[in-house]
């Protein structure tokens, strides 16, 4: 069933918990479809999708962190009427951190009661020298292709790369103009946070900088792998996932 950005595979009637999750940079919602069947009967999982791309693709893409959160956000009302909670990986995990701020910031809403985040960190990093999305074609084509996450066909199909091109210079603009809200307090809601033991990017060392942005529990998983560290171990990443909610939301335990 698709509602605007939001895509529910399996309508749960009385869901004992609702998951949002959120995708990565240059990818689409449909990456998650293989999880879908790993996680418990009575969860319902939604997957939010960015404009610009699949069933948004009509829409122009948002290259801004908060003005995206507040997009998808949008796509969840009427949906928080069950405990609920968040995860994305990579640039999904920074939206679905701006989602949690905007809905706890929210009193007319209930709140988020667990966040997920994989291979992303709100400590900010090094600044770049010259942003990922203001490089060149084929610099860009060469970026996507490290990161990973993307078909070799995506990237060396011309037709196919005029596609997604206007996507990911907006989805790694996102990423590298974000920054941190000083005047933020830390969250207050349990969070879980899970990244490769390989990724240069987000290593671990990185990823434990969560623990001074976050005023609840804080469960901190590092598995074999880089930054797409889940290719491979989906179910493994799901029965995490699961047993931190049960441990945390007493609804769902």
């Amino acid at each position: 069933m698709h509602q605007g950005a939001l895509t529910r595979l399996k309508t749960v009637p009385d869901c004992r918990f609702r998951l949002f999750v959120l995708h990565h940079a240059g990818g689409t919602a449909q990456g998650y479809r293989p999880w879908v069947r790993h996680f418990p009967d009575d969860w319902e999982i939604c997957l939010l999708q960015a404009p610009g791309r699949d069933t948004a693709a009509h829409l122009e893409p948002i290259g801004d962190a908060r003005a995206l959160a507040r997009h998808l956000a949008e796509a969840t009302a009427g949906l928080r009427d069950r405990p609920y909670g968040l995860f994305g990986h990579s640039m999904g995990a920074l939206v679905a951190h701006e989602i949690a701020h905007l809905l706890l910031a929210d009193l007319a809403e209930p709140d988020p009661a667990w966040l997920g985040v994989s291979a992303w960190s709100p400590a900010h990093g090094p600044e770049r020298e010259s942003p990922r999305h203001l490089r060149t074609d084929a610099e860009l084509r060469e970026i996507v292709a490290r990161m990973g996450g993307t078909s070799a066909a995506a990237l060396t199909d011309p037709d196919q790369w005029a596609r997604i091109a206007p996507v990911v210079r907006a989805d790694l603009g996102l990423v590298d103009t974000w920054r941190p809200d000083p005047a933020r307090p830390p969250l207050h809601l349990p969070v879980s946070v899970l990244g490769g033991a390989d990724d240069r990017g987000m290593p671990p060392s990185r990823l434990s900088a969560w623990r001074e942005h976050t005023a609840g529990p804080l469960e901190h998983h590092t598995l074999p792998g880089d930054h797409f560290y889940f290719v491979g171990r989906t179910r493994e990443v799901v029965e995490r996932i699961v047993a931190d909610v049960r441990a945390r939301v007493p609804a769902v335990a």
